[in-house]
C-alpha cells in the first residue's frame, strides 16, 4: 500500500471563509465549471454597505444626560441587496433525439440506461453526475439543483428506438445518473409513462432511487415483477434524519424510504439496498444498521459504494464539510485520500467503486460479514429477456394477428402529455434514423477481472 503524505494540509479551503449553508440545498454555491472560461465574484467594496443616501444621518441614542453630547454619524446597516434570494427550482423542456445510453464499464452491472431529467432536485452534495450540468454550461453546483431539464418526448423517444429493426433487449437502469423518481416526477410523470411502456413491451429493467415516490407505481412494478421483469434498488445513507437531511436535502427521509422498501417487497417487487455512497467518518459507522433495518423491511440484495469526487464534486464536497463538520472536515479528505491512493479521486475501473489499501478491505469485510449474517445476496434473481414485444411505431396500426398471438388488445398508442404551458427550448427535431449501437467489446472479459478482484458493483 503507498503511503499518503499527510504533511500539508488536505483542503485547500477553510471553515472559517466557507460560504453559509442555504436551507433545503445540498451545494452552498455555483462552482465555476471546467468549461468555463471566466469567473466572476460579487465583491463589497463598502460604498454600498448602508443602502442609504450618502447624505443619510441619524442622531446617536441618548445615553447620557448631556443632551448636547450627541453627535451625528453615518449609520452602518446591513445592505439587503448583497443577501443572494433563495434559489428556486426551474424545470425546462426539451426534446431528446434519444434516450437509450450505452456504456461498457466492467464495474458497472447494466450496459443500457435511461434518464428522463437532466439535474436532481434533491440536492446530494456528493453526486458523481453534477459535473454532467457542465455540458449545458451550467454550474455543477446549484444549478444542478435548481436547473433541471425533463425530456418532455422521453417516452415516444424511447419507444422509437424498442420499435428498431434488430434492436437485442437488455435490461435498463432508470436513473443511472439523476434520479428518475425526484420531486418533480409527481407533476412530469415520466418515468411512470416508461415504465407503462416497459409493462407494454415486456421489456427488464432496474431502477435506482431514494425517493419514496417510487412506491407510487406500485401497480405497474408489481405487473412487471410477476413477470420477471423488474428489480428496484433504494438507496440509503443513513437512518439519522439530521444526517441524511444535510447530505440529501430534498430526498425522501430515511423511515420513509424503509417503509417503502415494506411497501414494495409485500407487493412483490424484488428490492435490494444500496448503502451508498460510504463516507468516512460521515456516514460509514451505519453500514450495518442500514443493512440490518433493510433486511428487516424485505430486502433481498444489498451492494455499498465509496465517495467518489470527480471533477468539480472535489470543490463542493470540500466547502460543504468545511460548513457542516469544520471539525473533521481534514480528517474525512485525509482518509478519502487513503482509500485512493493519495488521491481525492480515483477514475481507474475496478478500484473506483470500492476503493484500495487497508481502510477499503475493512469496509469490504464489514460488509461480507453483515451480508452473510442478514442472508442477504444468497441468490440473484435473473431478469427475464426472452418475453420483450417490440413496440409499435408511432401512429403505427397493429397487425390482428400479432396483437392475437400476444395476448392484447388492438388499442392507439398516446402520446405522452407534458405539464401545461411546458414549451420545448431546444427545439431539436428528431432525426431520421437513429445510429446503431453495437454490444460491448471486451466487456465480459473485463468483468470477469474485476469478479476475480472483488471490486464489481454496485449491485453485485
Amino acid at each position: 500500500m503507498a503511503r499518503t503524505d499527510h504533511s500539508f494540509p488536505a483542503g485547500s479551503g477553510s471553515p472559517a471563509a466557507a460560504p453559509a449553508a442555504l436551507r433545503g440545498r445540498g451545494a452552498v454555491t455555483n462552482v465555476r465549471h471546467r468549461f468555463q472560461r471566466d469567473d466572476r465574484v460579487q465583491v463589497d467594496d463598502g460604498w454600498s454597505a448602508s443602502g442609504l443616501p450618502a447624505d443619510f444621518v441619524e442622531s446617536v441614542p441618548e445615553f447620557s444626560s448631556d443632551a448636547s453630547s450627541a453627535a451625528r454619524v453615518i449609520p452602518i446597516l446591513p445592505d439587503s441587496r448583497l443577501a443572494p434570494a433563495a434559489p428556486k427550482t426551474t424545470v425546462t423542456a426539451e426534446e431528446a433525439r434519444k434516450m437509450l445510453s450505452r456504456n461498457d464499464s466492467p464495474d458497472i452491472p447494466f450496459d443500457v440506461a435511461v434518464n428522463p431529467y437532466r439535474g436532481c432536485e434533491h440536492g446530494c452534495v456528493y453526486c458523481y453526475a453534477r459535473p454532467t450540468h457542465s455540458y449545458l454550461g451550467m454550474s455543477p453546483g446549484l444549478d444542478f439543483e435548481t436547473r433541471l431539464v425533463a425530456k418532455a418526448n422521453a417516452v415516444q423517444a424511447l419507444r422509437a428506438e424498442l420499435s428498431r429493426p434488430g434492436y437485442k433487449p437488455s435490461p435498463i437502469n432508470i436513473g443511472s445518473a439523476t434520479d428518475a423518481y425526484q420531486p418533480i416526477e409527481r407533476e412530469w410523470r415520466l418515468t411512470r409513462g416508461l415504465l407503462e411502456l416497459m409493462l407494454e413491451t415486456r421489456h427488464p429493467l432496474t431502477i435506482v432511487t431514494k425517493n419514496a415516490l417510487v412506491a407510487r407505481d406500485v401497480d405497474l412494478l408489481a405487473a412487471l415483477a410477476e413477470q420477471k421483469l423488474v428489480v428496484v434498488y433504494m438507496s440509503i445513507t443513513s437512518l439519522d434524519a439530521g444526517m441524511a437531511r444535510t447530505l440529501e436535502p430534498r430526498a425522501a427521509a430515511p423511515w420513509r424510504r424503509l417503509e417503502t422498501v415494506r411497501t414494495l417487497t409485500e407487493a412483490g417487487v424484488p428490492v435490494g439496498v444500496l448503502v451508498a455512497p460510504v463516507i468516512p467518518f460521515i456516514n460509514d459507522e451505519s453500514m450495518e444498521h442500514i443493512l440490518q433495518e433493510s433486511k428487516a423491511a424485505g430486502a433481498h440484495y444489498a451492494s455499498y459504494t465509496v465517495l467518489r469526487l470527480p471533477w468539480e464534486v472535489k470543490t463542493l464536497f470540500e466547502d460543504w464539510l468545511n460548513i457542516h463538520f469544520p471539525d473533521r472536515a481534514q480528517r474525512v479528505l485525509h482518509r478519502i485520500e487513503d482509500l485512493r491512493n493519495g488521491r481525492r479521486n480515483d477514475p481507474n475501473f475496478g478500484s473506483r467503486m470500492r476503493g484500495t489499501g487497508i481502510w477499503a478491505d475493512l469496509l469490504r469485510q464489514r460488509f461480507a460479514v453483515a451480508t452473510r449474517k442478514l442472508g442477504l445476496n444468497r441468490h440473484r434473481l435473473a431478469l427475464d429477456c426472452d418475453r420483450f414485444q417490440p413496440p409499435l411505431a408511432p401512429n403505427a396500426t397493429p397487425s390482428l394477428f400479432t396483437a392475437a398471438a400476444s395476448g392484447t388488445s388492438v388499442a392507439s398508442s398516446s402520446d405522452f402529455q407534458s405539464p401545461v404551458g411546458a414549451q420545448a427550448s431546444s427545439g431539436v427535431p428528431f432525426s431520421d434514423g437513429l445510429p446503431a449501437v453495437s454490444g460491448a467489446v471486451g466487456r465480459g472479459a473485463r468483468q470477469l477481472r474485476a469478479i476475480a478482484a472483488g471490486q464489481l458493483s454496485l449491485f453485485d
